[in-house]
């Protein structure tokens, strides 16, 4: 079952990343001009926000990137190695990232009195759950090193 599962959640990542690129390439963009053309006292941050929900996405795709490759070590019985950090520690920077990028694009609709209650409550649920999952990560981070090191033990055993 691990094999099929490994080869259908890497394929699903790879329809999402395609996803992701056709709403940032065209969906992002329309809605932002939709919403300026609707509300034309807020068009000033129609740049500011399509850069900052591309950003966003593109740190989406970073995590399924490294997700993928992770998933192609667990097929190849790879995942025990020291490659596997380096995917494991640009999850947990990327997601802390995407706290901060969440902050910066509450303050910028802040300052231009562009925020209901609503847009706070969502930037406050998502910068949490950034960081739950920056804390989450780094949980399993530490797991994947234990198991590495135990890996090492028992190799030198037998």
């Amino acid at each position: 079952m691990q094999p099929l599962a490994t080869v259908l959640l890497r394929g699903l990542i790879a329809v999402l990343i395609a996803l992701l690129l056709f709403v940032q390439l065209i969906m992002i963009p329309a809605v932002a001009a939709e919403t300026s053309r609707r509300n034309p006292d807020l068009a000033y941050l129609e740049v500011p926000g399509i850069i900052g929900a591309v950003l966003f996405l593109v740190l989406v795709e970073v995590v399924l990137v490294c997700v993928f490759v992770l998933l192609s070590l667990v097929r190849a019985d790879r995942i025990f190695s020291s490659q596997a950090f380096r995917y494991v520690d640009v999850i947990i920077g990327t997601m802390l990232a995407s706290a901060v990028l969440l902050v910066a694009s509450f303050i910028v609709l802040a300052t231009g009195r562009a925020v209901n209650p609503g847009i706070l409550v969502l930037a406050v649920f998502g910068v949490v759950v950034s960081l739950s999952l920056a804390l989450l990560v780094g949980v399993m981070r530490g797991l994947l090193r234990k198991a590495l090191e135990l890996e090492q033990d028992l190799s030198e055993v037998v």
